[in-house]
């Protein structure tokens, strides 16, 4: 038998932020792409370049819903100024303030998760965030 849960979006934002206060704190890392973007945050990274490490705010996240249900955008993020290596960023892991993994997206320019002003990255060169969206979709 199929299972097709959907749910409102007053939960997709409960869950959504529930999800986002965790990340407080927390640690975002851009990789290039190296062998493969990892299936699941739970898969070693191995040798996927780190390119920048970026530390969230205290309060990293506004509320879910305020543009769509389910989605909270990331505050102001603070830019890395050296990057650690050079290479084209292909995807990012945030973990929370204890180290945990706990999200992962695709990098781009515009349309994705993580969004950077470039992501043709220079070691040594400064790393700014454009924007950064989680989502925990209605369906």
């Amino acid at each position: 038998m199929a299972y097709a849960p959907k749910r409102s979006a007053a939960m997709a934002n409960a869950a959504c932020d529930a999800m986002v206060d965790l990340l407080n704190s927390g640690l975002l890392k851009i990789y290039a792409v190296g062998s493969g973007v990892p299936a699941s945050v739970a898969d070693a990274i191995t040798d996927q370049p780190l390119l920048a490490e970026l530390t969230l705010n205290a309060t990293a996240f506004g509320n879910a819903g305020a543009s769509n249900p389910g989605e909270a955008i990331a505050g102001a993020i603070t830019g890395d100024t050296t990057a650690n290596n050079t290479g084209t960023a292909s995807f990012f892991r945030i973990s929370t303030s204890g180290g945990v993994a706990s999200f992962q997206g695709l990098c781009g320019t515009s349309g994705s998760d993580l969004n950077l002003n470039s992501t043709a990255i220079q070691a040594g060169a400064a790393v700014d965030v454009t924007s950064l969206t989680i989502t925990e979709g209605l369906g």
